[in-house]
């Protein structure tokens, strides 16, 4: 018999680099009325203007400010270990920029409940239902290695939750002893791809993700445009040097064995489709080729 979970078992990580003030500080105040929480700071530029307050915020475990950007991944496994270090048995990762709603961090844990207690393995995260702050646009949950039925399939025996094979790193609810045998987020990653490449390490050891509807995370993915393609939410933009990561991170996943066949199938035509896009229509097309070809070659030698 499992543990029904509680909020207070949870721990909040935000991670932030250079935020808008307004909008970290309104999403520690959601958080810090549900649970406790960590702030680690990449070095921000502007971290002298929040870094007190956040510190000062009732629930705040700690706010660490880093000397050097340590990249993503690594400010989230310091985070994780801080929280395994003050006893929590669940921690729930942040962007800076998201926001949720009264009573997320309590749908989390009842939709972890009710995986636990449906799943034949065991469950490693639970993930909200991501929505567009301002579109009302929802991401549906994926599943990769299906060949029909693949987005927003029910979980067996449920109503509010959804198989997934991935679960985008903020508002996303991960048990603490899973990292064990999964382990860490890969630090070499820095930036993209990050959750991809982790849920796909979790899927392969056998654990389970699930995506519920008992918890909604406003949040925007990539950068804003005018482009009607990113607005309508078919392309995601992000400047070259994001495209450098994210083409190195998802080259080097290609050839790992536990990545789905799926996914590899459907992701390579996209990459390629997105960046004949960016050099035919952005003016910036000379740099995102440059960091386009760099990262293809130097995925190989990722660790």
């Amino acid at each position: 018999m499992h543990q029904s979970p509680a909020p207070q078992d949870c721990c909040a990580i935000i991670v932030s680099f250079n935020p808008e003030v307004d909008v970290l500080l309104a999403l520690i105040e959601q958080i810090a009325a549900q649970c406790p929480f960590l702030l680690i700071d990449n070095a921000s530029n502007n971290a002298a203007v929040f870094m007190q307050r956040v510190a000062s915020t009732e629930n705040c475990i700690d706010a660490v400010c880093l000397e050097t950007n340590l990249g993503l991944a690594a400010a989230m496994n310091l985070g994780l270990q801080r929280a395994h270090d003050e006893n929590a048995k669940y921690a729930i990762l942040f962007d800076q920029d998201s926001s949720i709603g009264d009573n997320f961090v309590l749908g989390l844990t009842q939709a972890l409940d009710e995986a636990q207690s449906l799943s034949d393995r065991p469950v490693a995260a639970i993930g909200p239902r991501v929505s567009h702050p301002t579109l009302n646009r929802q991401t549906p949950f994926k599943i990769f290695s299906a060949m029909f039925n693949r987005s927003d399939r029910p979980y067996p025996r449920s109503k509010n939750l959804f198989e997934a094979d991935l679960l985008i790193s903020s508002g996303c609810l991960i048990v603490l002893d899973s990292l064990k045998t999964i382990g860490n987020m890969r630090e070499s990653y820095f930036i993209d791809n990050i959750d991809l490449e982790w849920c796909f390490r979790a899927k392969s050891k056998g654990y389970e993700l699930a995506g519920c509807d008992q918890a909604v995370l406003f949040h925007s993915i990539g950068e804003a445009s005018n482009n009607p393609l990113v607005k309508a939410g078919l392309v995601v933009k992000h400047s070259p040097l994001r495209s450098y990561y994210s083409t190195r991170n998802r080259f080097h996943l290609y050839d790992q064995l536990y990545a789905p066949w799926g996914w590899r199938l459907r992701d390579y035509p996209r990459f390629l489709i997105k960046t004949l896009w960016l050099l035919v229509t952005s003016s910036q097309r000379k740099d995102y080729w440059q960091n386009i070809r760099k990262g293809m070659n130097d995925a190989k030698g990722l660790e």
